[in-house]
């Protein structure tokens, strides 16, 4: 059990902290541009953040699907597969690049009307994104080379990725924006640089692996392709269920007024950073259950679901007490409204509660997609978004926002319980 528990801290540390620091992007851009002359670059950058982060959030399956594939892979001792897998990745995340970059207008102009801003802010909106569109191919291949290190069991490396990444657009957003007087671009084209500087990087680890050359014909091989494809797709089709909540959830908020809108976007902060810490078991849990899959040693697997299953229920009650205890005042480092942090606390029982209801969904998502049930994954999904929506349109009409909330603790316990209940069915067969 502690060789176990060795493991699983070894990986979740890393991508902990690495969690930590990917939001530091946008922050470091909100901050920058926060010090300009005029507050419409402020929201033109959170405008172009929230339309990146929705575009790319979709294609999160190059990191999840990769990196259980990879890990199977590793627990067989498959080195001509973890090859294929690194190179059949980067190449369709290339490929969606191109598309998304060629698409762009289009794009662009469909987040901006479905985000629903003002003209000017649009048209610096339009301008950022025309510019940090170019990322997409270094966003995306960045994304396997993280799922692949930690099917290799190495999480380490995409902490280092997450870490230069943030560096190096602190070094250079500044120097662009105030010292070449870019503004806007120079904010844009930091993030750009260091997007890229982030791939470079991450290429460079790959040579550790010293990956084997696979040819073209290799890698669209239609049977082994089907099954990237099918894994891929079902985690794809999972996140768009995940967007549909959280989207809902907001546009929820909003329509009851901009100070419960308000008063949902902190107490959802404290989700996130509950998030931040559980997803790093999650992230261990992919790459030991799927290299304990590939090797098929299923007692060591039960004992690693076991032992991520006590960290995940140790993290919750340990972040459910400080939310019981010290929620309010973490609120109060976000704002400064008196009369926000008022109205936060007749819902901040709601927030007490997500980890516990929580942790069991976060740590099952790294099982499921560590040994590719991503299937019963989406079925799981699919079924909690429904209770969601079904108690969302019972409630809100007499409870107003608790009815809100109740519906997305609920969709939170219904994907953990049903993930429990469909685990046999998921299980590696002896």
């Amino acid at each position: 059990m502690k060789a176990i528990n060795r493991d699983i801290l070894a990986l979740a540390v890393p991508s902990i902290i690495a969690n930590i620091t990917t939001p530091l992007l946008g922050l470091v851009d909100t901050a920058i541009t926060g010090h300009l002359d005029n507050d419409i670059y402020l929201e033109a950058i959170a405008l172009g953040s929230s339309m990146f982060n929705l575009l790319y959030w979709l294609f999160g399956f190059l990191r999840m699907g990769t990196g259980g594939l990879t890990a199977i892979a590793t627990g067989r001792g498959d080195s001509a597969m973890q090859s294929l897998l690194l190179w059949r990745g980067l190449l369709i995340s290339f490929t969606i690049a191109v598309i998304l970059i060629v698409l762009s207008p289009l794009l662009v102009d469909g987040l901006l009307d479905f985000l629903g801003a003002d003209e000017a802010t649009n048209r610096l909106a339009r301008r950022y994104f025309s510019i940090v569109i170019w990322g997409a191919p270094a966003v995306l291949a960045t994304y396997v080379l993280t799922g692949w290190f930690l099917g290799r069991q190495s999480s380490r490396r995409p902490m280092i990725i997450s870490i230069t990444i943030n560096v190096i657009n602190i070094a250079v957003s500044p120097i662009l924006t105030f010292g070449l007087g870019m503004k806007l671009d120079g904010v844009a084209t930091g993030t750009l640089v260091a997007q890229w500087a982030g791939l470079i990087i991450g290429l460079l680890m790959c040579r550790h692996y010293h990956p084997g050359r696979v040819s073209l014909r290799h890698i669209l091989e239609l049977g082994s392709l089907g099954h990237y494809f099918r894994v891929n797709s079902d985690i794809m089709m999972r996140t768009a269920c995940l967007i549909a909540v959280t989207l809902w959830f907001t546009r929820a908020g909003a329509r009851q007024g901009d100070d419960i809108l308000a008063v949902n976007a902190l107490l959802m902060q404290l989700f996130i950073l509950f998030s931040y810490m559980v997803d790093g078991f999650a992230y261990a849990g992919e790459a030991l259950v799927g290299k304990l899959t590939g090797a098929r040693d299923h007692d060591a697997l039960r004992v690693c679901i076991r032992s991520l299953m006590r960290w995940g229920f140790r993290l919750a009650v340990i972040y459910s007490i400080i939310y019981f205890v010290s929620g309010e005042w973490i609120l109060s480092l976000l704002t400064d409204s008196r009369h926000l942090l008022d109205a936060a606390r007749d819902y901040m029982l709601w927030a007490v509660t997500i980890p516990l209801a929580g942790f069991l969904a976060f740590i099952w998502d790294g099982i499921y997609i560590g040994c590719t049930a991503t299937r019963l994954q989406l079925i799981t999904m699919f079924i909690a978004m429904t209770v969601f929506f079904a108690l969302y349109f019972l409630l809100h009409t007499h409870m107003g926002n608790h009815g809100l909330w109740l519906a997305f603790i609920a969709y939170l316990i219904t994907r953990g319980l049903m993930q429990t209940l469909l685990w046999p069915r998921a299980t590696p067969k002896q």
